[in-house]
């Protein structure tokens, strides 16, 4: 509102042959705006009537203002704790980075590997180092030069690539639980259902959709205007967060967002319950203890992502914007954008006796392994001359 508002009127007669005009500027200054001058037209003898003449209000320049970047606070309250936040950060950056390359290098060189499982396990890892990359080098840039900013296209670019690929996660979880319940239930027909065609086209669904759900949400979010203050309470683009920040009726948005949510979360979450519980049901039929193991031991390294990845998710955005919580949506960003990326190779390589092998005919392991046993017998050989 301009409650500091003064005008000031400037009279200027304009006398042509008989036609006398006179033009009234009025001045309208505020304290924190421009001075703008603005004529009204005054014909002798006429009154002009009150309040034709009006200042230009710029409230909707100022409510809804064209932005060029935003502020990503971040952990920036907490100064003391960014050497310490740093180094935690590129730490995982680096394993995630690390294990996930390695896994795809591993699946992809090793004959033995080039299966229905392992191509989605692929597939997973190569989603996980893109979302890492997506995040985490702008965490650490912001972390090491306290300069907080992002542009505003920049913002919607990340806000894009991270919901493609969160939902690429979650839809690439529900394939590899089909995958599972296939292959442990109609173990027969596995190699039917699961041939590579059928593969592919799962994976090619899963990238076609998430990217077209990602899509209708950012050009949703780049129609809304913002208010002046452009600060997010977050380390990234984050839906919700910035979702806060719109001036506009994010009602419809919304709408939309909760009924994708339902579409791209709880069908993805219905095909892994029930893809488990026909598992469940064939592992008690099973006689042998050795023969439950082995099942609970193939399934034990999905379910367990499973858990933490939906755990988080539901956790920030199954609840409305009203209730966000600043703190507790970064403590979960930071599980499912770092921590999760982090554990995968552990999880799914660690129990996990073909990829085990895969790495280490790695040939880079390979020669490394053949020196260390190269070496202590030319040394032991060499004592003994």
């Amino acid at each position: 509102m301009w409650s500091n508002e003064r005008s000031h009127m400037l009279l200027v007669q304009v006398q042509c042959g008989t036609i006398s005009l006179e033009v009234i500027f009025t001045m309208c200054t505020q304290l924190e705006e421009t001075d703008i001058l603005e004529p009204s037209l005054a014909i002798p003898g006429h009154t002009q009537q009150k309040g034709t003449h009006v200042c230009t209000k710029t409230q909707e320049i100022r409510n809804h203002t064209s932005i060029s970047d935003f502020r990503l606070l971040g952990f920036s309250n907490h100064p003391e704790q960014q050497p310490l936040l740093f180094g935690l950060f590129l730490g995982m950056y680096l394993v995630t980075m690390l294990g996930n390359l390695l896994i795809i290098l591993a699946i992809v060189s090793d004959q033995h590997l080039h299966t229905p499982m392992y191509f989605f396990l692929a597939n997973l890892s190569l989603i996980d180092t893109c979302l890492s990359c997506t995040i985490v080098p702008k965490v650490l840039v912001n972390t090491i030069t306290q300069h907080h900013t992002i542009t505003y296209t920049g913002c919607l670019m990340q806000m894009y690539f991270f919901i493609a690929l969160a939902l690429l996660d979650d839809f690439l979880l529900a394939v590899m639980a089909y995958d599972r319940y296939v292959a442990i239930c109609l173990p027969l027909h596995y190699t039917t259902i699961m041939c590579p065609q059928r593969c592919l086209l799962l994976v090619a669904t899963c990238w076609l959709c998430a990217h077209l759900l990602a899509f209708s949400l950012t050009l949703l979010m780049a129609q809304f205007s913002f208010c002046a203050s452009h600060s997010i309470p977050h380390f990234f683009c984050d839906l919700l967060p910035v979702l806060k920040l719109a001036c506009s009726d994010t009602q419809i948005f919304q709408v939309m967002m909760f009924a994708e949510g339902a579409l791209a979360g709880v069908v993805p979450l219905a095909c892994v319950l029930i893809s488990y519980a026909h598992i469940m049901h064939t592992i008690l039929r099973i006689s042998s203890a050795g023969g439950k193991h082995k099942v609970f031991s193939t399934c034990g390294s999905h379910l367990s992502v499973v858990t933490l990845f939906y755990g988080t998710l539901f956790l920030v955005y199954f609840r409305p914007s009203s209730s966000y919580s600043a703190d507790t949506g970064m403590v979960a960003s930071v599980i499912y954008t770092m921590v999760t990326p982090m554990l995968n190779p552990f999880i799914y390589s660690l129990r996990n006796r073909d990829m085990k092998g895969a790495l280490w005919r790695l040939p880079g392991w390979r020669r490394y392994s053949t020196l260390q046993w190269v070496l202590p017998q030319t040394g032991s050989s060499d004592s003994l001359k």
